[in-house]
C-alpha cells in the first residue's frame, strides 16, 4: 500500500510545483514537460516488463528493488543541480516505478486467501483516495513552506524517509512468490516500444522551441516504421515460444481494440489539462501554489464520489451507458470552465471554479473506475495478463503524448516575446484554446465508448473463477493481470 501511494502521490504532487521549478531551476517549458512526459514514458516502457520481471525472478526481489530505486531517484531529483539532472532523474524514478507498482497486486494475491482479497482491494482503493486528494495538498504546503529555503526540493525528499520505512517493512514483512509458468522476458519488443515512443515523443515536445526542423517530422513518420516493426516482431515471437510482449489477437475482440483505443486517448486528454492546468492557475492568474492546491480538492472529491457510485451502483444497472454519460458530463464540465475563464478573466476567483470542476470530476469518476473491466469483459482469460498490462501501457503512453502536445495546443498559440504585463491575458487565452481540444477529443472517446459491451461486469465472474484455481493457466493469467493493473485516478 506504501508503494502505490508513494508512485500516486509523486505523479500528482509535481503538477502542483511546476512554476516554482521553472522558476527556482531556470527550467524552459520543453524541459517542464520533460518533467513530468518523461516519467510517464518510462513506466509507461516498463509497466509490462516490469510486471513479467516479477513473475520470472520474484515479486518481493523486484518490489524492494523498485522501492529501492525509486527512493534513490526521489533524492537525486531532490538534489539536482540543474534541470537537465531533473529530468534525468525523473526518467531515473519513472523505470522504477514501472519496477514497484505492478508487484503491488500480486504480492496481494500471493499473500491472502481469496476471500480475504476483498477487504484488501477496499483499503487499496481507500490509499488511491487518500493519494489522490492529498498529492496536489502536500505539493503545495511542501512548496509553499520553504522548508529551510529549498523551495520545490521537498516534494521528492519527503520520499526518502517514506520509502526507507517500506523497504525495511517490506524485507521482513512480505513473503517471496513466482509464477509457475513465468513467460520469457521479449527484450526486443521492449526496445522497438520506447524507440517508437521516443521518436514520436521528442519532436513533439521540443518541435515548436527549435522551429519545427526537418528532422523531427521525419522522425515522427519513422516512428510509425517502428511501431510496424513491433507487430511483425511480437507475431513472429508469438508463433516461435508463445511469449510475446503485446498479445496481437486481442485486437481481434472488438471491444478491448476500442477500450485501448479510450485509453489511450483518454490518457491524451489527461495529459493536456492538468499540465495546461496548472500553468494556467499559477503562472496566467498568478495564484500561490497553495491556493492553486486548494482549488483542486473540490475536483478530487467529485473523481472519488463518482467512481464509488459508478462501481458499486450504476454500471450493474446501465452499462457502458455510464461511461459514455462521463464523457458527456466531463464534456460539459468543460464548456462551463470555458465560459468561466472568458467571462472572469483574471478576476476569476477558486469558488467561481468550484462547479465546472465538480462537474468534471464527476463525468472523470464514472469513466475510470469501471473502464478496465469493461475492455477485459471479452478477452479470453488466458490473455488476461497481457491485456490488462497494455491497457495500462498505453494509458501512460496516451499520457506522455498528451504532455507532449501541450507545446502544440497551449504554447503554440503564445508569443515567446510577450510583455510582462501580457503573459497574464495569453495564458488566460491559451488555456480557453486548449479547453476547446479538450471538449472535442472528449466527444471523440463518446463515440469510442459505443464499441465497449452493454454489461462490462460479466467480466468479473470469469476472473473469479480463474483467481480460485491454483495452479492453473488461468489462474497465472489472471494473478499476472491484477499485477498490472495500475490505478486510472489522476487527481
Amino acid at each position: 500500500m506504501t508503494a502505490a501511494f508513494m508512485d500516486l502521490v509523486d505523479v500528482t504532487i509535481v503538477n502542483i510545483a511546476i512554476p516554482s521549478i521553472q522558476h527556482d531551476a531556470g527550467a524552459s517549458f520543453s524541459q517542464i514537460q520533460w518533467i513530468t512526459a518523461g516519467y510517464a514514458l518510462a513506466f509507461a516502457a516498463g509497466l509490462i516488463t516490469g510486471g513479467r520481471l516479477g513473475d520470472i525472478h520474484g515479486r518481493k526481489r523486484l518490489f524492494l528493488i523498485g522501492i529501492a530505486g525509486f527512493t534513490l531517484a526521489s533524492a537525486l531529483c531532490g538534489f539536482a543541480v540543474n534541470p537537465e539532472m531533473l529530468v534525468a532523474s525523473r526518467i531515473l524514478q519513472g523505470g522504477m516505478a514501472a519496477m514497484m507498482v505492478p508487484q503491488v497486486l500480486s504480492i496481494v494475491h500471493a499473500t491472502f486467501p481469496a476471500h480475504e482479497r476483498g477487504k484488501v482491494f477496499g483499503l487499496f482503493g481507500a490509499v488511491i483516495g487518500l493519494g489522490a486528494v492529498s498529492g496536489p495538498l502536500l505539493g503545495a504546503l511542501l512548496t509553499e513552506w520553504n522548508l529551510f529555503g529549498l523551495e520545490w526540493r521537498p516534494i521528492f525528499l519527503i520520499n526518502l524517509p517514506v520509502g526507507a520505512v517500506a523497504l525495511l517493512l517490506g524485507r521482513r514483512y512480505i513473503t517471496e512468490s513466482r509464477a509457475p509458468k513465468a513467460l520469457k522476458l521479449d527484450l526486443v519488443g521492449v526496445a522497438l516500444v520506447t524507440l517508437g515512443l521516443l521518436m514520436l515523443l521528442y519532436p513533439l515536445t521540443r518541435g515548436r522551441e527549435l522551429g519545427w526542423p526537418l528532422w523531427g517530422y521525419g522522425s515522427m513518420v519513422g516512428a510509425l516504421g517502428v511501431f510496424a516493426a513491433l507487430v511483425v516482431h511480437e507475431r513472429r515471437k508469438a508463433a516461435r515460444d508463445g511469449s510475446p510482449l503485446v498479445e496481437l489477437s486481442l485486437f481481434r475482440v472488438k471491444s478491448f481494440a476500442a477500450g485501448i483505443a479510450v485509453q489511450t486517448v483518454f490518457g491524451i486528454v489527461l495529459g493536456v489539462f492538468f499540465l495546461v492546468w496548472t500553468l494556467y492557475l499559477q503562472i496566467g492568474l498568478g495564484w500561490s501554489p497553495l491556493r492553486a492546491g486548494l482549488t483542486g480538492v473540490p475536483f478530487s472529491i467529485a473523481v472519488s464520489v463518482a467512481a464509488g457510485m459508478s462501481v458499486q451502483k450504476l454500471v450493474p444497472r446501465f452499462g457502458r451507458k455510464v461511461l459514455q454519460a462521463g464523457a458527456l458530463v466531463m464534456g460539459l464540465g468543460v464548456l462551463l470552465y470555458i465560459w468561466e475563464a472568458r467571462h472572469y478573466g483574471l478576476a476569476i476567483a477558486s469558488w467561481q471554479m468550484a462547479l465546472p470542476l465538480v462537474v468534471m470530476g464527476l463525468g472523470m469518476g464514472l469513466i475510470v473506475a469501471p473502464l478496465t473491466d469493461a475492455v477485459l469483459s471479452e478477452v479470453p482469460r488466458e490473455h488476461a495478463g497481457s491485456a490488462s498490462g497494455l491497457i495500462n501501457t498505453v494509458q501512460q503512453m496516451g499520457n506522455a503524448l498528451g504532455l507532449g502536445l501541450v507545446s502544440v495546443v497551449f504554447f503554440g498559440v503564445i508569443d515567446d516575446r510577450l510583455p510582462r504585463d501580457q503573459v497574464g491575458p495569453a495564458f488566460v487565452n491559451a488555456f480557453q484554446h486548449t479547453l476547446w481540444w479538450v471538449a472535442a477529443v472528449l466527444g471523440v472517446i463518446f463515440l469510442l465508448m459505443s464499441a465497449l459491451p452493454k454489461r462490462p461486469a460479466q467480466h468479473v465472474e470469469g476472473s473469479e473463477g480463474a483467481d480460485d484455481a491454483e495452479g492453473s493457466e488461468d489462474a497465472e493469467g489472471t494473478d499476472r493481470a491484477e499485477a498490472r493493473k495500475e490505478p486510472a485516478l489522476v487527481p
